[in-house]
């Protein structure tokens, strides 16, 4: 008996540090190292809140640049947020990525298959990423461009503006918000 009452102090000790306290530690690393105090960033164009900058959205039209497919059941939906738990040797998942590289070649014909960025046809482990990489949004800046009217030179100015380095210079890699690249170009492309 003496072991039992034992047992469930443990575990009731152990339910208070890991829900309470372990919580407690992440809310006020995130309100004293985020520039928004660990809220999620709105993003707004001429004033309306347009979206989230931490979650990834559905671009489809040419005069904008894509973010990774999302494996979310409806859409970017974080209520439903996961991976899709399919492998490379999966038929139905070979023949989804095989669909997604031959429409995105149908909406950039200057690039060969190869060419193609794993990332721009698989989607990512929470199926929400907001973020691409500084080459996939190279690669689009021509079918932006064109869609625009506008020189390739000055949309590639806003991809470069738009990458965002490593963590403190060493933490993950470089990356694009997709949302905030295609807010910016809006807001200057009037």
């Amino acid at each position: 008996m003496k072991n039992l009452i034992k047992s469930i102090k443990l575990t009731l000790a152990f339910c208070v540090i890991l829900a309470v306290v372990y919580v407690f530690v992440l809310w006020i690393f995130a309100r004293l190292t985020n520039s928004n105090k660990g809220n999620a960033e709105l993003v707004t164009l001429h004033g309306k809140v347009v979206g989230v900058a931490n979650i990834g959205q559905s671009f489809t039209k040419e005069t904008y640049f894509w973010g990774r497919p999302s494996s979310a059941g409806s859409g970017y939906d974080a209520a439903s947020s996961c991976g899709s738990n399919k492998g490379p040797t999966n038929k139905e998942y070979l023949l989804v990525v095989k669909a997604r590289i031959d429409t995105f070649l149908v909406h950039h014909p200057y690039l060969q298959r190869k060419q193609v960025p794993a990332e721009m046809v698989t989607a990512s482990g929470s199926g929400l990423d907001p973020d691409i990489t500084p080459e996939c949004a190279y690669i689009q800046v021509k079918r932006v461009a064109m869609a625009r009217g506008l020189n390739e030179l000055k949309v590639k100015a806003f991809v470069d503006k738009a990458v965002e380095g490593p963590f403190l210079g060493i933490f993950g890699t470089a990356k694009v918000n997709v949302l905030k690249l295609n807010v910016a170009l809006d807001q200057n492309n009037k």
